[in-house]
């Protein structure tokens, strides 16, 4: 099987991750659906993305630094082939390089990746011992060298999955077959589409929505899925654990109108909201979002409290998250660029500021300010997240202690650093209700499920009481 690869360098920005992998039970090229499929992934990854497809004698690889219709040509969506992969990309480990863009081939492998691999670095170097040398810096690097180390593809997921730890969600052309696998606590989502001309599987359900394929459900934790040329699919449980499902995807980074554990978003913010008016109530003369991952739950919040629900902040859609931009200045000029408030919503008016989570907690102080500057008499800010105060090592940009408001400061004065009238958190108890799933909790109570992440969290906790 030949490699041909397109590189194409275009302007940085910074996301999460997401995966798509398309077989066509027809013979039809799945280019433009891989294409659609990236476009509405792009809330996961601003920074790069691209697709590889397999024409049945050589791998085509288009990939570029940039967003999803500014690196991607018309000749790349006439690209001929019934099998592929894509990837949007926010770098967990390294920076955004060229040589770190996916899907990344190793040999006979092209892998796309979703997650973190916690021991990336120790795996890293027992694979340059066997004289190996590695050409990028990203966790997928480390699984294609292990999924093309062994001839059965059983054989090199086992061998991968007993030796990762963290959380992966990946997809894999080897040869010619597609190989989907997710790591056994089923932390990061991959959902299952299929119809009698396709079969589909995604991180989010959008993914299969925006080409008309239904959702069917889900790959579990420690499942692989191998899809033959012939489109004979084989599903394997290597092994089998209680998931504990990210409770960041509910909370922040799943589109609302997305799927995924067989759970509704929407209907999960909704009942974040719910929640959240439960346990902090207060009387104010209007709700407002910070939009946009905390509308619906905002909306619900101002519902059961019967406070008027407003669109108090408007939103430069040209501009992209800033929750996790280079540095703390480069996020106070983003919020100057992307948020404007409405002055006739919140002047002389006592406002409810409704965001989904506070991580290092300078956005959140600029849009207190804002709101304040147009004429607020009160601000009062509730999260539908309980405090982030651990480090996350499953695929979240949140490595260190120090950089977290809530492990550093108590609620009451991280209030007081946004210059909030009030501050309240939704607590964990409601968090669990809302999602009504086994989730992982450990960056808000440091409970983690694997033993290395465990001892790496208290090495980084060390690190950071002798750095302060």
């Amino acid at each position: 099987m030949g490699v041909k690869i397109q590189y194409r360098e275009l302007e940085e920005k910074r996301e999460e991750c997401g995966i798509i992998a398309i077989f066509s039970k027809k013979g039809k090229n799945v280019a433009p659906l891989l294409y659609r499929s990236l476009f509405a992934l792009q809330h996961r990854g601003q920074d790069a993305a691209g697709f590889a497809i397999f024409d049945g004698t050589d791998l085509q690889v288009r990939r570029g630094i940039g967003l999803v219709d500014q690196i991607f040509k018309k000749e790349d969506l006439e690209l001929s082939g019934k099998m592929g992969i894509g990837h949007t990309r926010y770098p967990t480990i390294g920076e955004c390089r060229m040589c770190d863009v996916q899907p990344t081939t190793v040999g006979r492998a092209a892998t796309a990746h979703n997650g973190h691999i916690a021991n990336y670095g120790i795996l890293r170097k027992a694979i340059e011992k066997t004289g190996y040398e590695f050409v990028s810096t990203n966790d997928s690097e480390v699984i294609a060298h292990i999924l093309d180390s062994e001839k059965e593809i059983e054989t090199a997921v086992r061998k991968m999955m007993n030796a990762a730890q963290g959380a992966y969600c990946d997809v894999a052309i080897i040869e010619d077959k597609l190989v989907i696998f997710r790591d056994p606590l089923a932390i990061r989502p991959l959902v299952w589409g299929e119809n009698d001309e396709y079969i589909a599987l995604a991180s989010e359900t959008v993914a299969l929505d925006v080409n008309g394929i239904p959702y069917k459900g889900e790959v579990m934790g420690g499942e692989l899925v191998v899809i033959d040329s012939k489109g004979k699919t084989t599903r394997t449980r290597i092994i089998e654990k209680e998931p504990r499902h990210c409770m960041f995807e509910y909370v922040y980074f799943s589109r609302p109108d997305s799927q995924i554990n067989k759970r509704s978003v929407y209907a999960v913010r909704r009942q974040l909201g719910e929640n959240l008016a439960k346990e902090a109530p207060l009387k104010a003369d209007v709700v407002v979002a910070v939009p946009d991952t905390s509308r619906t739950a905002a909306a619900r919040f101002a519902e059961v409290l019967n406070i008027p629900f407003e669109e108090g902040l408007i939103k430069n859609r040209y501009i992209g998250r800033t929750f996790i931009m280079p540095s703390q200045t480069k996020r106070v000029e983003a919020v100057k660029l992307k948020l404007n408030p409405v002055k006739e919503i919140i002047e002389g008016k006592r406002v409810v500021l409704v965001d989904d989570s506070i991580v290092r907690g300078t956005t959140l102080k600029e849009i207190v300010r804002i709101v304040r500057e147009a004429g607020a008499k009160e601000v009062h800010v509730r999260i539908t997240c309980p405090p982030v105060k651990a480090p996350c090592f499953y695929g979240v940009d949140m490595s260190t202690y120090s950089e977290l408001i809530a492990s550093r400061k108590t609620v009451s004065e991280i209030g007081k650093f946004l210059g909030a009238d009030s501050l309240a958190y939704l607590s964990i108890e409601g968090l669990e209700r809302a999602i009504n799933l086994n989730i992982c909790t450990g960056c808000l109570n440091e409970k983690y499920h694997t033993e290395f992440v465990q001892k790496l969290a208290q090495e980084i906790k060390e690190k950071d009481k002798i750095k302060n």
